[in-house]
């Protein structure tokens, strides 16, 4: 299970798996366990990595506390979306990461449209529907900045997204962050509750963090991740 199912074509500096394992009755050839059964997670990364294709990497590995989910124990996620603006396209060391929009962005109206669009909402005009899933989510961050003369990034966060949101946010916001819609259309279009906006390619997009509760509260936020989400206000 992971933290974050992102598309086909997204990356991630923060993932998170969990996976349940039967503990070992004694050493694995030269790897060490412990009196539980586990082995030394650092050396077990070591072999993980060996095997792994070279854009997968584990980073490290603990015994999850009790009731931890990837998913559902998570109360928010963050992501990023790095787009260049450049008439020229995108820096070629940055073009795995990053979109070539090709037209001039204004952060300020980026920002503008993006603030309206915060809070607890249904976002089904900017989901792709699945039967049986929800569309409610709480967007806490939808924030942009210019990081050089031709680099933008976005900072997205929310308790959970559903699928393909981030980008469709994205394609929106470009929209309007290069003139060619009002700033107050992509609230119109969260209203409308319908699905009329471009999705940002995959590639721009990254899954950078991802937050936890204590551990003592670990299982009872993955209930409550369970149950429907309300949202607070019409949207």
């Amino acid at each position: 299970m992971v933290a974050g199912r992102t598309d086909a074509g997204v990356h991630a500096t923060g993932q998170v798996v969990h996976v349940d394992v039967v503990p070992l009755r004694g050493p694995s050839g030269r790897l060490p366990v412990d009196e539980h059964g586990i082995p030394d997670l650092e050396r077990m990364c070591h072999r993980w990595n060996r095997y792994l294709p070279g854009d997968v990497r584990v980073l490290s590995a603990r015994v999850a506390p009790a009731g931890f989910d990837a998913r559902f124990s998570a109360v928010r996620r963050h992501y990023r979306y790095r787009v260049s603006d450049a008439r020229w396209g995108v820096d070629p060391l940055l073009r795995r990461d990053t979109l070539a929009w090709g037209r001039p962005l204004s952060v300020t109206a980026l920002n503008e449209a993006s603030e309206a669009l915060l809070g607890l909402r249904d976002f089904a005009s900017f989901c792709k529907f699945r039967e049986g899933s929800t569309t409610i989510r709480e967007l806490q961050q939808f924030a942009w900045q210019r990081l050089d003369a031709h680099l933008i990034e976005a900072r997205v966060s929310a308790d959970a997204f559903c699928h393909s949101m981030v980008r469709s946010l994205v394609g929106a916001l470009l929209l309007v962050g290069d003139g060619r819609r009002p700033i107050g259309w992509p609230a119109e279009v969260l209203r409308s509750k319908t699905r009329d906006s471009a999705v940002a390619p995959a590639h721009g997009l990254t899954l950078i963090g991802v937050d936890y509760p204590p551990d003592d509260e670990l299982a009872a936020r993955a209930e409550q991740t369970r149950a429907l989400r309300q949202p607070t206000e019409a949207s």
